[in-house]
């Protein structure tokens, strides 16, 4: 087989035909060789160009072709054969541009930012792929009176002016052109980033006041429309009425999308999967079961396969039929394996004297109790019982197995109605007041032991107390916890990046449990699909070390569970 011929240029691709070649028999001369294998560079440039661009980044431009070398050479000839005549690669039909990745077939937008979507994500300039972006003056303006202080406004207010420096710094920039906002390195974005640079023509109506920034920023969307027709112009504004007062002037707007996780709150990934009722119909001519210490495995095979994951429990329920639960411990290809539960349902079962009351409640305390599991997130309304699981699975394994040396407990420190104040004492006392949903369980676990008397009570009751930690959220930063149990309660008024915070802090041997219902979000600005919760469970769903599971019955009070249905 003879060899194809060598990439004229590094990171090159050989093209189909170039295998195919038949063998030559003589060598080109040095004008005959760059004029012939001159296409094939291009095409290899191409390729390679679409083998980058497949991977995530942006490639320049392809460079002129270099002229074909003038230097002579003798060329050799073979006795008594005719050379093979030179084969040239085919350059590929397609052009540059279809060999990037697919983008929209329609005309790019140009979106002008309000101040509150750079004070909210600092990252958003990378988020709008192909289309440019607009920056009003009023904005910077806007910035630059927000970037003093310790909050996180603040800090998001000066991460972006240190962004748009850098991007004003980079090699080539130029404001009036347009500066390119994959210059530092974020090749996802395509576009253009435009600052106003001269005064906009326009006109309001004169029942809005022209010295306010949101009016001025409506004016530059206006002025845009006008001047860049038809290209469509688009407000991106986090405020409901700048956006009410844009769509009253026919401007085109639109909310920031991109920190949401999800669209709709019902489409988060539940953890359980109950199996069709002809599930042993269809599955059950392959299944493969056999017996490993307590549980029994089953491999299947079918239509179910696909919608499955790791850690997924699934469940099948049907009258006159035994009963299956199991958790799905493995996926290869097209097969499963299923693994039966331990019934926690049972008394003999119970974790600190406290046994799971329905399915999704057994589901959970597998994942508490199992130890390869080291990242748990429950949700569900109030009264299920995630705060009281967690606690008695926490005390098993730090007091009897001793599996972990203490629990720590932190939440987010959001009030529901008006803040009181600043609280005396020290970080523990400080948190007091937010762990009274800690302390109602905690009474709870310590009457399960009904044979130890009043003072058995008592020194286990201090036992228990001097294992949890109840630790702040602002002094997480730096920390890392070793073989330690971290419950982290009210989860979901936690922000994906106060979520990623925490997360990061364990170390060796730690389990993190996040708790909580997306149905009581506190913190301004936050909804079900943008909180830090719902980012997690959508992020580690299929994790062979983490699990989920939506807890869908109260068990509280008849009174609790008829509140949380009506109010």
């Amino acid at each position: 087989m003879p060899l194809p011929p060598a990439p004229t240029k590094r990171a090159a691709l050989l093209s189909p035909e170039a295998f195919d070649a038949p063998a030559r028999s003589k060598p080109r001369t040095s004008r005959e060789s760059a004029a012939t294998f001159e296409p094939s560079r291009t095409d290899g440039k191409s390729q390679a160009r679409d083998l980058f661009d497949h991977s995530g980044g942006a490639t320049a431009e392809a460079p002129a072709p270099r002229a074909p070398s003038r230097e002579k050479t003798r060329p050799k000839t073979t006795r008594g054969k005719t050379a093979a005549p030179a084969v040239t690669a085919a350059p590929t039909t397609q052009s540059p541009a279809r060999l990037k990745k697919a983008t929209p077939s329609g005309p790019s937008k140009l979106f002008v930012l309000d101040t509150n979507v750079l004070m909210h994500d600092p990252m958003c300039l990378f988020r709008f792929e192909e289309h440019d972006i607009f920056l009003p003056m009023i904005v910077l303006e806007e910035l630059d009176g927000h970037k003093k202080g310790m909050t996180e406004v603040a800090r998001n207010a000066r991460q972006t002016s240190r962004m748009l420096d850098g991007l004003a710094d980079a090699q080539g920039a130029d404001i009036a052109a347009g500066l390119k906002l994959d210059s530092t390195g974020h090749r996802e974005a395509g576009g253009k980033l435009f600052f106003q640079t001269q005064p906009l023509n326009y006109t309001l109506p004169t029942s809005l006041p022209q010295g306010k920034a949101d009016n001025q920023i409506l004016g530059v969307v206006e002025a845009l429309r006008q001047q860049y027709a038809p290209r469509e112009v688009v407000l991106v504004s986090k405020d409901i009425n700048m956006r009410v007062k844009a769509r009253a002037l026919g401007l085109a707007t639109d909310d920031y999308q991109n920190d949401k996780t999800l669209d709709d709150g019902d489409l988060l990934y539940a953890g359980s999967l109950a199996l069709p009722a002809d599930f042993w119909t269809t599955h059950g001519q392959t299944v493969e079961s056999w017996q490993q210490g307590p549980h029994t495995f089953y491999r299947i095979n079918g239509p179910i396969v696909p919608s499955l994951l790791i850690n997924q429990f699934v469940y099948f329920e049907a009258p006159g039929e035994p009963s299956l639960y199991a958790r799905v411990s493995e996926i290869r290809g097209k097969t499963a394996v299923l693994k039966t539960l331990k019934d926690y349902t049972h008394l003999k079962n119970s974790v600190w004297g406290v046994a799971a009351r329905n399915r999704e409640q057994n589901f959970a305390m597998n994942l508490l109790m199992d130890p390869e599991v080291d990242f748990v997130t429950l949700t569900g309304t109030a009264g299920t019982g995630k705060t009281l699981m967690a606690l008695a699975s926490g005390l098993t394994q730090v007091l009897d197995d001793r599996r972990y040396t203490e629990i720590i407990v932190t939440r987010a420190t959001v009030s529901v109605g008006e803040d009181i104040g600043f609280l005396p004492g020290t970080e523990e006392e400080k948190m007091g007041p937010w762990m009274g949903a800690l302390d109602d369980n905690l009474e709870v676990l310590s009457k399960t032991d009904t044979g130890a008397g009043e003072w058995g009570r008592a020194a286990t009751s201090e036992l228990i107390r001097s294992r949890i930690k109840i630790k702040s959220m602002n002094f997480m930063r730096g920390r890392t916890f070793m073989n330690k149990y971290v419950i982290i309660d009210e989860a979901q008024n936690l922000t994906p990046k106060q979520m990623k915070t925490l997360i990061t802090r364990a170390g060796p041997g730690t389990k993190i449990i996040c708790m909580g219902n997306l149905a009581q979000i506190d913190t301004p600005y936050l909804t079900e699909g943008s909180s830090g919760l719902t980012f997690a469970v959508d992020k580690f769903k299929g994790w062979p070390h983490g699990g989920h599971i939506t807890l869908a019955r109260g068990e509280r009070s008849r009174l609790a569970d008829f509140a949380s249905e009506v109010l």
